[in-house]
């Protein structure tokens, strides 16, 4: 059984999450508070961290920064009653997998939390096959209709962020630090060039992209 934490001080709001999952095969546990979603999660392994943003103690923002300074990497999932563009980018920054604002539904709930524990149990394949798309980390190639598609290094490494975090919103600066590495100052045009000039040579038709989907306002999503 999936472990699920649930930070959430509403008790309402989290009993009512920690029966549906419970219904769902889950095993929930409930946090009331930031200190004390940093304690759990950081102290007995989790699965899921469903992460309400306006909690006591430590917001979830601050939650999410330290859980992931410390090396936490299972899928967070901040819940919001605010739907702003920015509080939305400053979560994905941060290391949220993904998102979902209140008043929300059961069933979409349910999916998000099946998506984000999919692509955490998903092994690494050595090849990787998307349509005629081939990318082959073991050799560290790139190929198209089997022909070999010559990447700088850079967009090697930015087109391995985008298919190991495939399905995944993924901001500018989640993209710089991923690819250019932390630290790096560059502007967002800077990246968006990037991703413009790997569309061209990965996507039969890059003026209507398949694979790098812009997301806008926030971001990139590699889709499949």
């Amino acid at each position: 059984m999936k472990k699920i934490l649930i930070a959430e001080d509403d008790a309402a709001i989290a009993l009512g999450l920690k029966l549906d999952l419970t219904h769902e095969g889950y095993a929930p546990e409930i946090v009331t508070d930031g200190v004390e979603a940093i304690a759990r999660a950081t102290s007995s392994p989790i699965d899921l961290l469903l992460l309400d943003v306006m909690m006591p103690k430590k917001d979830g923002f601050d939650v999410c920064r330290e859980l992931r300074a410390a090396g936490c990497r299972f899928p967070i999932i901040l819940v919001t009653a605010r739907s702003q563009e920015a509080e939305v980018v400053m979560g994905l920054e941060l290391g949220a997998d993904d998102y979902i604002t209140k008043p929300f539904s059961p069933r979409v709930l349910r999916a998000r939390l099946k998506a984000a524990l999919r692509r955490n149990d998903e092994p690494e394949a050595p090849v990787h096959k998307f349509g005629s798309l081939d990318v082959d980390f073991d050799r560290g190639e790139v190929r198209r209709d089997g022909q070999p598609v010559p990447l700088t290094a850079l967009e090697y490494k930015l087109l391995s962020v985008f298919v190991r975090n495939r399905g995944r919103l993924l901001s500018r600066s989640q993209l710089l630090d991923l690819a250019w590495g932390p630290g790096t100052f560059v502007t967002d045009r800077v990246v968006d060039n990037h991703v413009v000039a790997l569309r061209r040579k990965i996507e039969a038709d890059p003026a209507e992209p398949q694979y790098i989907l812009n997301v806008r306002g926030l971001g990139y999503r590699f889709d499949v």
